[in-house]
């Protein structure tokens, strides 16, 4: 009697397990599907500097659907707190199909591809954009 017990147990624990290891595998798919669609939907910025080697927490990838400001601030669209950010460092501005920077008179600048920039600047497909610590991917729909 025992035997049978232990036995019924056993295929009950691994059938609990198989089930678990599906379920992981499931949420991990339905996630990287929904990001999947999210990104093409809209551009982004992907941040390319690897997050373990910064001091402070950040996204991977912030939407750009609209407008927004970017800077060390509370009030700011995106808030990174980089110490070389200034509380408002940059605005990213949508214009139809197309995305502009403007650095906001930050005390470290802003750099796209390398060149630090002056005024308002068209930023394309591919762009890489600098301020203080971090580096961004600009990725266009």
């Amino acid at each position: 009697m025992f035997n049978i017990l232990s036995l019924i147990f056993r295929y009950l624990f691994i059938l609990i397990i198989y089930f678990f290891i599906f379920s992981i595998i499931r949420l991990i798919y339905l996630d990287i599907r929904s990001f999947s669609a999210v990104k093409s939907a809209h551009s982004y910025l992907r941040l390319i500097v690897l997050r373990e080697y910064l001091p402070f927490d950040i996204e991977e990838v912030y939407l750009l659907d609209r407008s927004v400001r970017i800077g060390r601030n509370k009030g700011n669209d995106i808030v990174i707190n980089d110490p070389f950010i200034s509380s408002e460092h940059l605005n990213v501005i949508k214009d139809g199909d197309e995305f502009f920077i403007d650095d906001a008179g930050s005390a470290n600048g802003t750099y796209v591809n390398g060149k630090r920039i002056e005024g308002r600047t068209h930023i394309k497909n591919q762009d890489r954009i600098r301020m203080g610590q971090v580096e961004f991917l600009f990725v266009s729909k």
